[in-house]
């Protein structure tokens, strides 16, 4: 291949948990140099940076707009990065966040947020500043994905959603995230036989209204009522109106404080110890682009109790039990189900472990500069598309 190719990549507003390992791990298992690519320029604020491996190809920016309010961050994004960008000789760029509002042409961008696209999330802020956010934040976002020479998205599901919103999109490409090897080596430490023994139950999440973590503990009080010994740990943490109702249902439910345990914020690092100490792994939310908890679930292998919404079936696929998120009654009959049913039990942890495969970061790395330059390769010669494929 003739051309120099150069990539830049804009992570400058990649600030959640989802959108730092996706770059973490994306960068860390990649070799851009098989694609053609001579050099990777990333720009994005210092802590990330610095969370970011050291390569030959690598090269790591911080202007200080980045570091300053969200309105510079914004002002560097639309007037400065698209000139930086050209001024160390990108070809194409890469940007992380869908609500971008550079125009740097030729461009791929990845579209991690599903909130303000998936049908009845949306009204569960009623009218409030939030909610107001969200309809802002859809139309930023899809004015970028109509700009941009190549989309990618996490999951099928994402796609065909997104783009009911707006609008098909000509050059597009599935890549799910992937799940680092420290999840894949951990193997559960508990083994329980009967329903004398305690059950640990999980739930990995951020508190959220679409998160639903006080069903989840109307359910458990439901199978504890029935005789089951169960115990559910909380981890995420959360503020705000629904850290609030979720306060008030563990007081309603758990007054003395005997199975529900709120941990909070925990690093994701941490996580594996976590999920190698749990029973029952359970995901309650209604709305998610890429489900990275339950994902990195099913790589330890552990029965998991699965929200039927979103693209969560897509992920999981015959490898869990399903529940309706917003009924307490349903998540508990489906917990139920795999305490009781050994043999499907067993079915479905060998599956999920399975069918967790297919997510690494190294397909992810491949499959995400292959489309990159076939992006870049297109907006110049469509014919020569193709050529670098794996």
């Amino acid at each position: 291949m003739s051309d120099r190719i150069v990539v830049g990549i804009d992570a400058s507003r990649n600030r959640s948990g989802g959108a730092k390992s996706h770059l973490i791990g994306l960068l860390e298992e990649s070799f851009p140099e098989k694609y053609g690519i001579q050099e990777v320029h990333v720009w994005s604020y210092r802590d990330l940076l610095g969370l970011l491996p050291n390569r030959s190809w690598l090269i790591k920016h911080s202007p200080d707009e980045i570091h300053k309010s969200l309105l510079h961050q914004l002002w560097w994004q639309c007037f400065n990065f698209p000139g930086e960008a050209r001024a160390v000789g990108c070809s194409i760029v890469f940007n992380t966040d869908a609500g971008t509002i550079s125009r740097f042409r030729p461009s791929v961008t990845l579209s991690q947020d599903m909130l303000s696209y998936e049908p009845g999330e949306i009204n569960r802020y009623g009218f409030t500043k939030a909610r107001l956010r969200l309809i802002a934040l859809r139309f930023v976002q899809n004015q970028a994905l109509r700009a941009s020479d190549g989309v990618i998205f996490l999951t099928n599901y994402a796609a065909r959603m997104i783009q009911k919103s707006c609008g098909p999109l000509p050059w597009v490409s599935c890549i799910p995230h992937g799940i680092g090897n420290n999840f894949k080596q951990v193997q559960p430490s508990t083994v329980w036989n009967s329903n004398n023994q305690q059950i640990k139950c999980l739930y990995v999440s951020n508190t959220a209204f679409y998160k639903h973590q006080w069903m989840v503990v109307q359910a458990v009080e439901i199978l504890r009522n029935r005789g089951y010994n169960l115990t559910i740990d909380l981890v995420g943490g959360g503020s705000g109106e629904a850290q609030v109702r979720l306060d008030r249902q563990v007081s309603i439910s758990d007054p003395k404080g005997e199975f529900v345990s709120q941990i909070g914020f925990v690093p994701h690092k941490d996580l594996p110890l976590h999920l190698a100490n749990t029973d029952i792994f359970i995901f309650a939310s209604s709305c998610e682009n890429m489900p990275n908890t339950l994902v990195e679930a099913m790589s330890v292998g552990l029965p998991i109790a699965c929200s039927n919404r979103g693209p969560m079936p897509e992920v999981l696929s015959n490898a869990g039990v399903y529940f309706n998120p917003e009924e307490p009654q349903s998540i508990a009959n489906a917990v139920s189900e795999i305490i009781e049913n050994v043999h499907l039990r067993k079915q479905i942890c060998d599956s999920a472990k399975q069918r967790s495969q297919q997510f690494s970061w190294s397909r992810c790395a491949d499959e995400t500069w292959s489309f990159i330059v076939e992006t870049y390769l297109k907006t110049k010669e469509p014919s020569v598309i193709g050529l670098v494929k794996a």
